[in-house]
């Protein structure tokens, strides 16, 4: 027999409890062992069941979901996937759980939806059998200082495309954090809903030597700054006479994604070519490979991160299987890759 995927929810609102529970118990793979109110239940649940994976909600009585995360992270690591709101306040604390060790987040199942749950129950059952297979790390939840990489160069032409999902969120503040104020421009693509990803580049600014922002349609892609595809629309780099620039659409999803990873790489190695270096970072799925692929047929430099440093290894393996990256390196060495390999480029024009 099937060994199924034991869930546990904890959320004080018992609608969402109940939701939560029919979603998991309709996926033949997994099953809700038990559901709390609060984390100081749950402490005991855990201990009785050995969950594979938590849903956490933030605001409860008698203890933040925050603080048990950062309690649970240090003391026992277990893959933990948030329950968020979709307000601007939900985007702040679920990115600070995911610093925290948080492997993923959903968005909480609105009040009044039972009956058109379906179209969300597939999602979020494949984050729930991503997150029980993740690699969990002891967390403390702080952010170490950044070891900045210096440079005097002139980056001509240069593009930095980096893609990721699961996991994604503190690998790119891991690989942004070191680069120099002087960096080539980058263009990300992390898979995100709208309403996070805003707050997500704000955060990183904030930490990074570089300028950080959501992308808008249009923009000229500068030196020094980094640009986040914004939640719910597919980001493309595009070129003329006055250089690259940022072209933002609403066209269908690209393997199930908006903004996809894919529809940036290919969009890089249409426009900038061998001036180009891509990165495919942890994630779950396929999303970017084949755009990577294509990145490396254009001449450009490309990368995937090392089984070993990812979340979910699922992004890397598919773009390693079909020879789209030219290295796999660990995550701590990619943010100097990235720029030895746009340095090398930029020797040979």
């Amino acid at each position: 027999m099937m060994k199924k995927i034991k869930v546990l929810c904890i959320d004080d609102s018992s609608l969402i409890r109940r939701i939560m529970t029919q979603l998991v118990n309709e996926q033949p793979d997994m099953e809700m062992i038990a559901t709390a109110p609060d984390p100081l239940i749950a402490r005991d649940l855990i201990k009785k069941h050995n969950p594979d994976v938590l849903t956490l909600d933030v605001e409860m009585p008698r203890m933040d979901g925050l603080d048990f995360l950062e309690r649970l992270m240090r003391l026992r690591p277990m893959p933990v996937v948030m329950l968020s709101s979709l307000t601007s306040k939900g985007s702040e604390i679920t990115l600070r759980a995911l610093e925290l060790g948080a492997v993923d987040f959903i968005t909480k199942p609105q009040i009044g939806m039972q009956d058109g749950i379906t179209p969300y129950s597939e999602m979020i059952a494949d984050k729930l059998r991503m997150a029980a297979k993740a690699r969990i790390h002891r967390h403390d939840g702080k952010i170490p200082p950044p070891g900045v990489i210096k440079s005097t160069r002139a980056w001509h032409d240069k593009i930095i495309a980096i893609g990721s999902s699961t996991g994604g969120t503190e690998a790119l503040r891991q690989l942004l954090i070191p680069m120099p104020a002087d960096a080539p421009p980058i263009v990300i693509a992390q898979h995100m809903p709208p309403g996070f990803t805003r707050s997500f580049a704000e955060r990183l600014n904030h930490l990074c030597q570089l300028t950080v922002k959501e992308a808008e349609d249009g923009e000229r892609v500068l030196m020094g700054h980094a640009y986040i595809a914004p939640g719910d629309f597919h980001m493309e780099l595009k070129r003329n006479t006055s250089g690259y620039y940022i072209s933002l659409n609403d066209a269908a999803p690209v393997n199930r994604h908006r903004p996809s990873v894919d529809a940036l790489f290919t969009s890089v190695a249409r426009s900038a070519g061998k001036n180009a270096t891509g990165a495919i970072l942890t994630g779950m799925g396929n999303d970017g490979a084949a755009g990577l692929l294509a990145m490396r047929q254009a001449g450009a430099w490309t990368i995937a991160q090392s089984e070993r440093s990812c979340v979910v290894f699922g992004m890397p393996r598919e773009a390693i299987a079909l020879n789209a990256a030219c290295a796999v390196t660990d995550l701590e060495l990619i943010s100097q890759q990235l720029l030895d390999s746009a340095a090398t480029v930029a020797r040979k024009i």
